[in-house]
């Protein structure tokens, strides 16, 4: 498709797709193509500037399409990880002690966060104790 700047012999100016130039020549010629405003069947091109897609051009609509899908990401775990601080009891180092409490029905079930070393979280997931990391995000540089 092709875009053209279109006007008539009144000055009107408007705009108009064609599948290529021979198509913009025969509807000129038919009398099909006329001025939106006063109908004139007297059109001409107008001077154009063709809009030229570049691969940098595109890199960068890309890079700022993965840059808004990463913050929205972002967001929406900071957005997570608060619900789950603010619904959750943080019993610290206590964590590998208290899930598993929990997780033999000696505690009280309820969400917990704390701190684990590397072998206690493998400890516990070797007993089939449920666990997850809550992730580290970036600040925000707003």
């Amino acid at each position: 498709m092709i875009h053209y700047s279109l006007s008539c012999d009144n000055g009107h100016a408007f705009e108009g797709w064609f599948s290529g130039s021979d198509d913009f020549d025969r509807q000129v010629e038919s009398g099909f193509l006329t001025c939106p405003v006063c109908n004139s069947a007297k059109i001409t091109k107008g001077l154009m500037a063709p809009q030229v897609s570049t691969a940098r051009s595109k890199d960068e609509r890309k890079a700022a399409l993965v840059d808004k899908a990463q913050r929205e990401a972002v967001e929406k775990l900071r957005q997570a990880v608060a619900e789950i601080r603010a619904s959750s009891e943080d019993v610290g180092e206590r964590f590998p002690e208290e899930a598993r409490k929990i997780h033999y029905g000696e505690a009280k079930e309820r969400g917990i966060i704390g701190a684990a070393k590397p072998d206690e979280v493998r400890d516990l997931l070797e007993e089939g104790i449920e666990i997850m990391p809550l992730p580290v995000l970036p600040e925000d540089k707003n």
